[in-house]
């Protein structure tokens, strides 16, 4: 067999000598010990917490060793391809303080190794293509679909392993004479790897999260190049993390099964393999048993619903990073104020088994994180998510800034000595506020009967005076209590309270909800002062019908 001749009838015509290649992206010029890593989604449209579990580890690791992080767009499967996708994953990552240094559509880089969409670099794979058919390291195929289907039945009927390789490997020993004759008959064909492989051979292979793995020999002519000559992500990647000169790869565990073939395509290139490493998923507590987070099953797996939902960005980042990195929590708790950046991110310790997502810890470390901004911060906050997720009134809301920022200040307690904790997200928190802006639909239920409820509404409205101090007003409420037979002192209450109907607790109660519709809110005083006496007067009122 010419396989020359055969690598000029596959693919025809000039492609750059493959030292071209070499020299137009040469070796970065970085310090010893910079590493070089990458974010390589597809444009599927759907970006997810698995994306940014692995885009924070690798920003760290780059940026903390003074290299470079990248966006690589692996776009080889058209059918899949969604348009807006790439400024979907941007703005995603964007959102949550994620800085590529260059890469598919980075405004402002160097962008020395572009072009970042693997479609456009389709040349640079069939010149390599083109090699390793000259050189015998590949082939083409002409199996049809049928018969790829047929080869997996009859493996799976006799308990073989399923694949192309060995005496399943048709076309990997067709004559000169039959491949010439099927390319005169149009026959659609691929470019299978021809593997040297011994799956009775193991290798020894350090992975930098796993350590000392053992891994079986490839032995799989896999695919290289399709029928439109678009490469597969095994032959893409391996000449795109060479030449994009990456030191790193972390990608899920899920590749490790694909880890034998991709060393196989680094030693047939000449290429000097990035080190890999695999993360554990993310686990999700269901019932009695731990399952990956679905695409199908848990919304929380999109990045798309913690922006719609409104979560705080570093609280986001926090909790990732305790799922990361095993010593992350203790340093945080030494240091909760601290920029991220400060800590010293290690890959050894990221996890080696399935790290469990728990969205009630989540939500802790957003109350906690949203509890150290000012008021002004927060308001910035809310009002970008009302902006983009809100509905019309409660866009509204942000109208009035100085009248929201005293809202903000009383439910955040930013005024007092100690900070309330009752935000977890900007939905939440828009929604929780939303009584000082419209009147809202009573929540909670009464606890005194109706006809206690009218007469304590009826005579607090008779003495109420917008005017009075919190002592003074808490005077009032007090004797409105003590005249339908509420305890107006909490001890009486605590010594005896058969004697009365409830205590002036039950009493502020009732204000409470006629005038917010919740049973639990902060200072009803302050409430009451912000809303000012003709609306507070105004849903008294219409509380007593």
């Amino acid at each position: 067999m010419n396989y020359k001749k055969l690598a000029e009838k596959l693919l025809p015509g000039e492609y750059p000598a493959l030292a071209f290649y070499e020299e137009k992206y040469p070796p970065r010029a970085l310090e010893k010990g910079a590493e070089v890593t990458r974010l390589a989604p597809s444009p599927t449209g759907f970006i997810h917490l698995g994306n940014l579990f692995v885009a924070i580890a690798n920003e760290r690791i780059a940026h903390q060793s003074g290299g470079v992080l990248y966006l690589r767009i692996e776009d080889t499967d058209l059918k899949r391809k969604v348009d807006g996708a790439v400024e979907a994953v941007k703005n995603a990552l964007r959102y949550f303080d994620i800085k590529f240094d260059e890469g598919a559509e980075i405004e402002g880089a160097e962008n020395a190794y572009a072009p970042y969409y693997q479609r456009q670099r389709a040349e640079i794979y069939r010149a390599f293509a083109k090699d390793l058919i000259a050189r015998g390291r590949a082939y083409p195929c002409f199996c049809t679909e049928e018969e790829l289907t047929a080869l997996r039945e009859e493996q799976t009927a006799k308990k073989e392993i399923t694949g192309y390789y060995g005496k399943y490997a048709k076309c990997r020993d067709l004559t000169e004479e039959e491949i010439d004759r099927k390319l005169a008959e149009g026959k659609p064909f691929v470019i299978r790897l021809r593997s040297l492989g011994n799956p009775e051979n193991k290798l020894k292979f350090r992975d930098r999260i796993k350590g000392e793995i053992t891994v079986t020999e490839n032995d799989q002519d896999v695919v290289i190049l399709k029928s439109d000559g678009i490469p597969t992500y095994h032959f893409a990647h391996a000449i795109d993390d060479h030449f994009m000169r990456t030191t790193l790869v972390l990608r899920g565990e899920e590749w490790l099964a694909s880890l034998p073939i991709h060393i196989e395509l680094f030693d047939a290139l000449g290429f000097e393999r990035p080190r890999y490493g695999h993360n554990c998923s993310l686990m999700k507590q269901d019932g009695e048993t731990r399952r990956k987070l679905s695409k199908r099953k848990d919304p929380e797996l999109s990045l798309e619903f913690y922006r719609m939902e409104g979560y705080y960005p570093r609280a986001v980042k926090v909790y990732m990073l305790t799922l990361l990195n095993s010593n992350f929590e203790e340093w945080y708790l030494k240091n909760p104020d601290a920029p991220l950046e400060n800590f010293k991110f290690s890959v050894e310790k990221m996890g080696k088994s399935g790290a469990l997502f728990d969205l009630d810890k989540l939500n802790d470390i957003s109350k906690n994180e949203l509890a150290k901004l000012s008021a002004p911060e927060m308001l910035v906050f809310l009002k970008a998510w009302a902006e983009e997720y809100g509905s019309e009134a409660q866009q509204a809301y942000f109208k009035d800034e100085t009248y929201l920022t005293r809202v903000l200040d009383l439910c955040m307690g930013t005024s007092g000595k100690k900070r309330r904790k009752d935000f977890t997200t900007a939905k939440q928190a828009v929604e929780f506020i939303a009584y000082f802006f419209e009147k809202t639909a009573r929540i909670d239920e009464y606890r005194v009967n109706n006809a206690d409820r009218t007469a304590i509404l009826q005579d607090f409205l008779a003495s109420y005076n917008n005017s009075d101090d919190a002592q003074v007003w808490f005077s009032k409420v007090k004797a409105v209590a003590g005249a339908h037979g509420f305890a107006a002192e909490m001890k009486d209450y605590k010594q005896n309270p058969e004697a009365y109907k409830g205590s002036v607790a039950d009493v502020a109660e009732v204000l409470r909800i006629a005038v917010t519709g919740k049973a639990n809110t902060p200072d009803l005083w302050s409430i009451m002062q912000i809303l000012g006496e003709k609306e507070t007067r105004a849903r008294i009122d219409a509380a007593k019908e």
